[in-house]
């Protein structure tokens, strides 16, 4: 599995055949600009796109890459009938705790503490995603989302290799409470922090989040750095 960060909570995930991306918040995020990554390059062969919630920094690019692409999009089932208004037309609507399988990997909803808009509309439920890759890896995006205590059973279910954890404060985790959520619920092999340095209003590293990880598997990635797991 190779996993590219893109910046803020966007990821391109690719594994077998597929490429996934999460959260394609491009063509506005700051981050994605200034480390001069191209909308196109991003988006070539992309062959899913996979909706944590609504918000405008989430789903910027969904629909346009989607109808590009001929993507499948996975979303939550308000967000996927939004999507399709936008003209998506391969949509997987979804919810909390549903699973869908593809041909190298299934997907799956779980919980996440948040909300989900946009210019006003409702989009359903916040949700983290699993990958669980035909390969043998399972990742877990948790979406923004503040600590719960059932991240325990998203770790008893789902056995997360691969934890992608926002981190930047405000309007989600903070370096506190991320930081016990990866050690007191998850055995994660890797973490990757996220949602952070993208506005001046979160946090703008993740110093603090290192720090109170201590010696725990943490990769601090660079917008348009790809690891492989």
């Amino acid at each position: 599995m190779q996993i590219t960060w893109l910046g803020h909570a966007a990821f391109r995930i690719e594994t077998g055949k597929s490429i996934i991306l999460i959260d394609p918040f491009l063509s506005p995020n700051p981050s994605f600009k200034e480390a001069g990554l191209s909308v196109d390059d991003v988006a070539a062969g992309v062959t899913h796109i996979a909706l944590t919630h609504g918000h405008d920094d989430h789903i910027s690019d969904a629909a346009d890459i989607a109808k590009a692409q001929g993507a499948t999009l996975f979303a939550v089932a308000e967000l996927a009938g939004y999507m399709g208004s936008k003209g998506v037309e391969k949509l997987e609507p979804m919810n909390t705790g549903g699973t869908v399988k593809a041909d190298d990997f299934a997907l799956t909803m779980v919980n996440a503490l948040h909300s989900s808009a946009s210019g006003g509309t409702y989009l359903g439920n916040p949700c983290g995603i699993v990958i669980a890759a035909s390969e043998g890896k399972t990742l877990l995006h948790m979406g923004d989302t503040e600590i719960f205590s059932d991240m325990a059973l998203i770790n008893e279910i789902h056995k997360p290799d691969i934890g992608i954890v926002p981190i930047g404060d405000r309007f989600t985790m903070g370096a506190k409470t991320a930081a016990m959520a990866c050690k007191r619920y998850f055995n994660f092999s890797t973490i990757i922090p996220c949602h952070f340095g993208t506005f001046p209003i979160i946090d703008q590293t993740a110093e603090a989040f290192v720090s109170e990880m201590a010696d725990q598997p943490v990769k601090v990635m660079k917008p348009g750095e790809t690891l492989t797991v």
